[in-house]
């Protein structure tokens, strides 16, 4: 599986329209290669390099099957018109925020996008710890991109 992003390359620098210094959106997100029994797609964006320990940004799951791209700028409400969830970020709220580091070295953001076997059964709000547990046993693949954002 292959996972993109027309915003940034992997390993390279978020724009700052997706972080708390700019507009705060979503970055638009494409992705090919699936196996052919996926029913569903999750994706968790977090922050490993965070303190004391990984910091989740946004969780969206349900994303059906035959969606193969997120346009920028998803709408932070629990359901999307394409019947998507999304659950809470560590933050406390529903839908994307953007990475907002302390002032030092770059953290790293992961966007790790899942192929499922199966719709979850899953309430809005979700969390990222919810959502693992429930995806156990039901990941067919997944694919990660990494964007870079630090404040001086």
């Amino acid at each position: 599986m292959r996972l993109t992003s027309s915003a940034f390359t992997d390993n390279d620098t978020l724009p700052i329209d997706h972080t708390c210094d700019g507009e705060d959106i979503s970055p638009a997100l494409e992705w090919s290669g699936a196996p052919e029994d996926t029913m569903s797609y999750a994706i968790i964006m977090d922050d490993p390099d965070a303190y004391p320990g990984s910091f989740t940004h946004w969780v969206i799951f349900n994303i059906p099957e035959h969606i193969t791209k997120l346009s920028a700028a998803i709408s932070n409400r629990p359901q999307l018109p394409d019947g998507s969830q999304q659950g809470k970020n560590d933050f406390g709220n529903i839908g994307y925020r953007g990475p907002c580091p302390p002032r030092g070295k770059p953290h790293h953001y992961q966007f790790t996008l899942y192929a499922l076997d199966r719709n979850l059964d899953l309430r809005d709000g979700t969390s990222k710890a919810q959502l693992l547990n429930t995806m156990n046993g039901h990941i067919l693949a997944q694919v990660k991109i990494t964007g870079l954002y630090g404040r001086e």
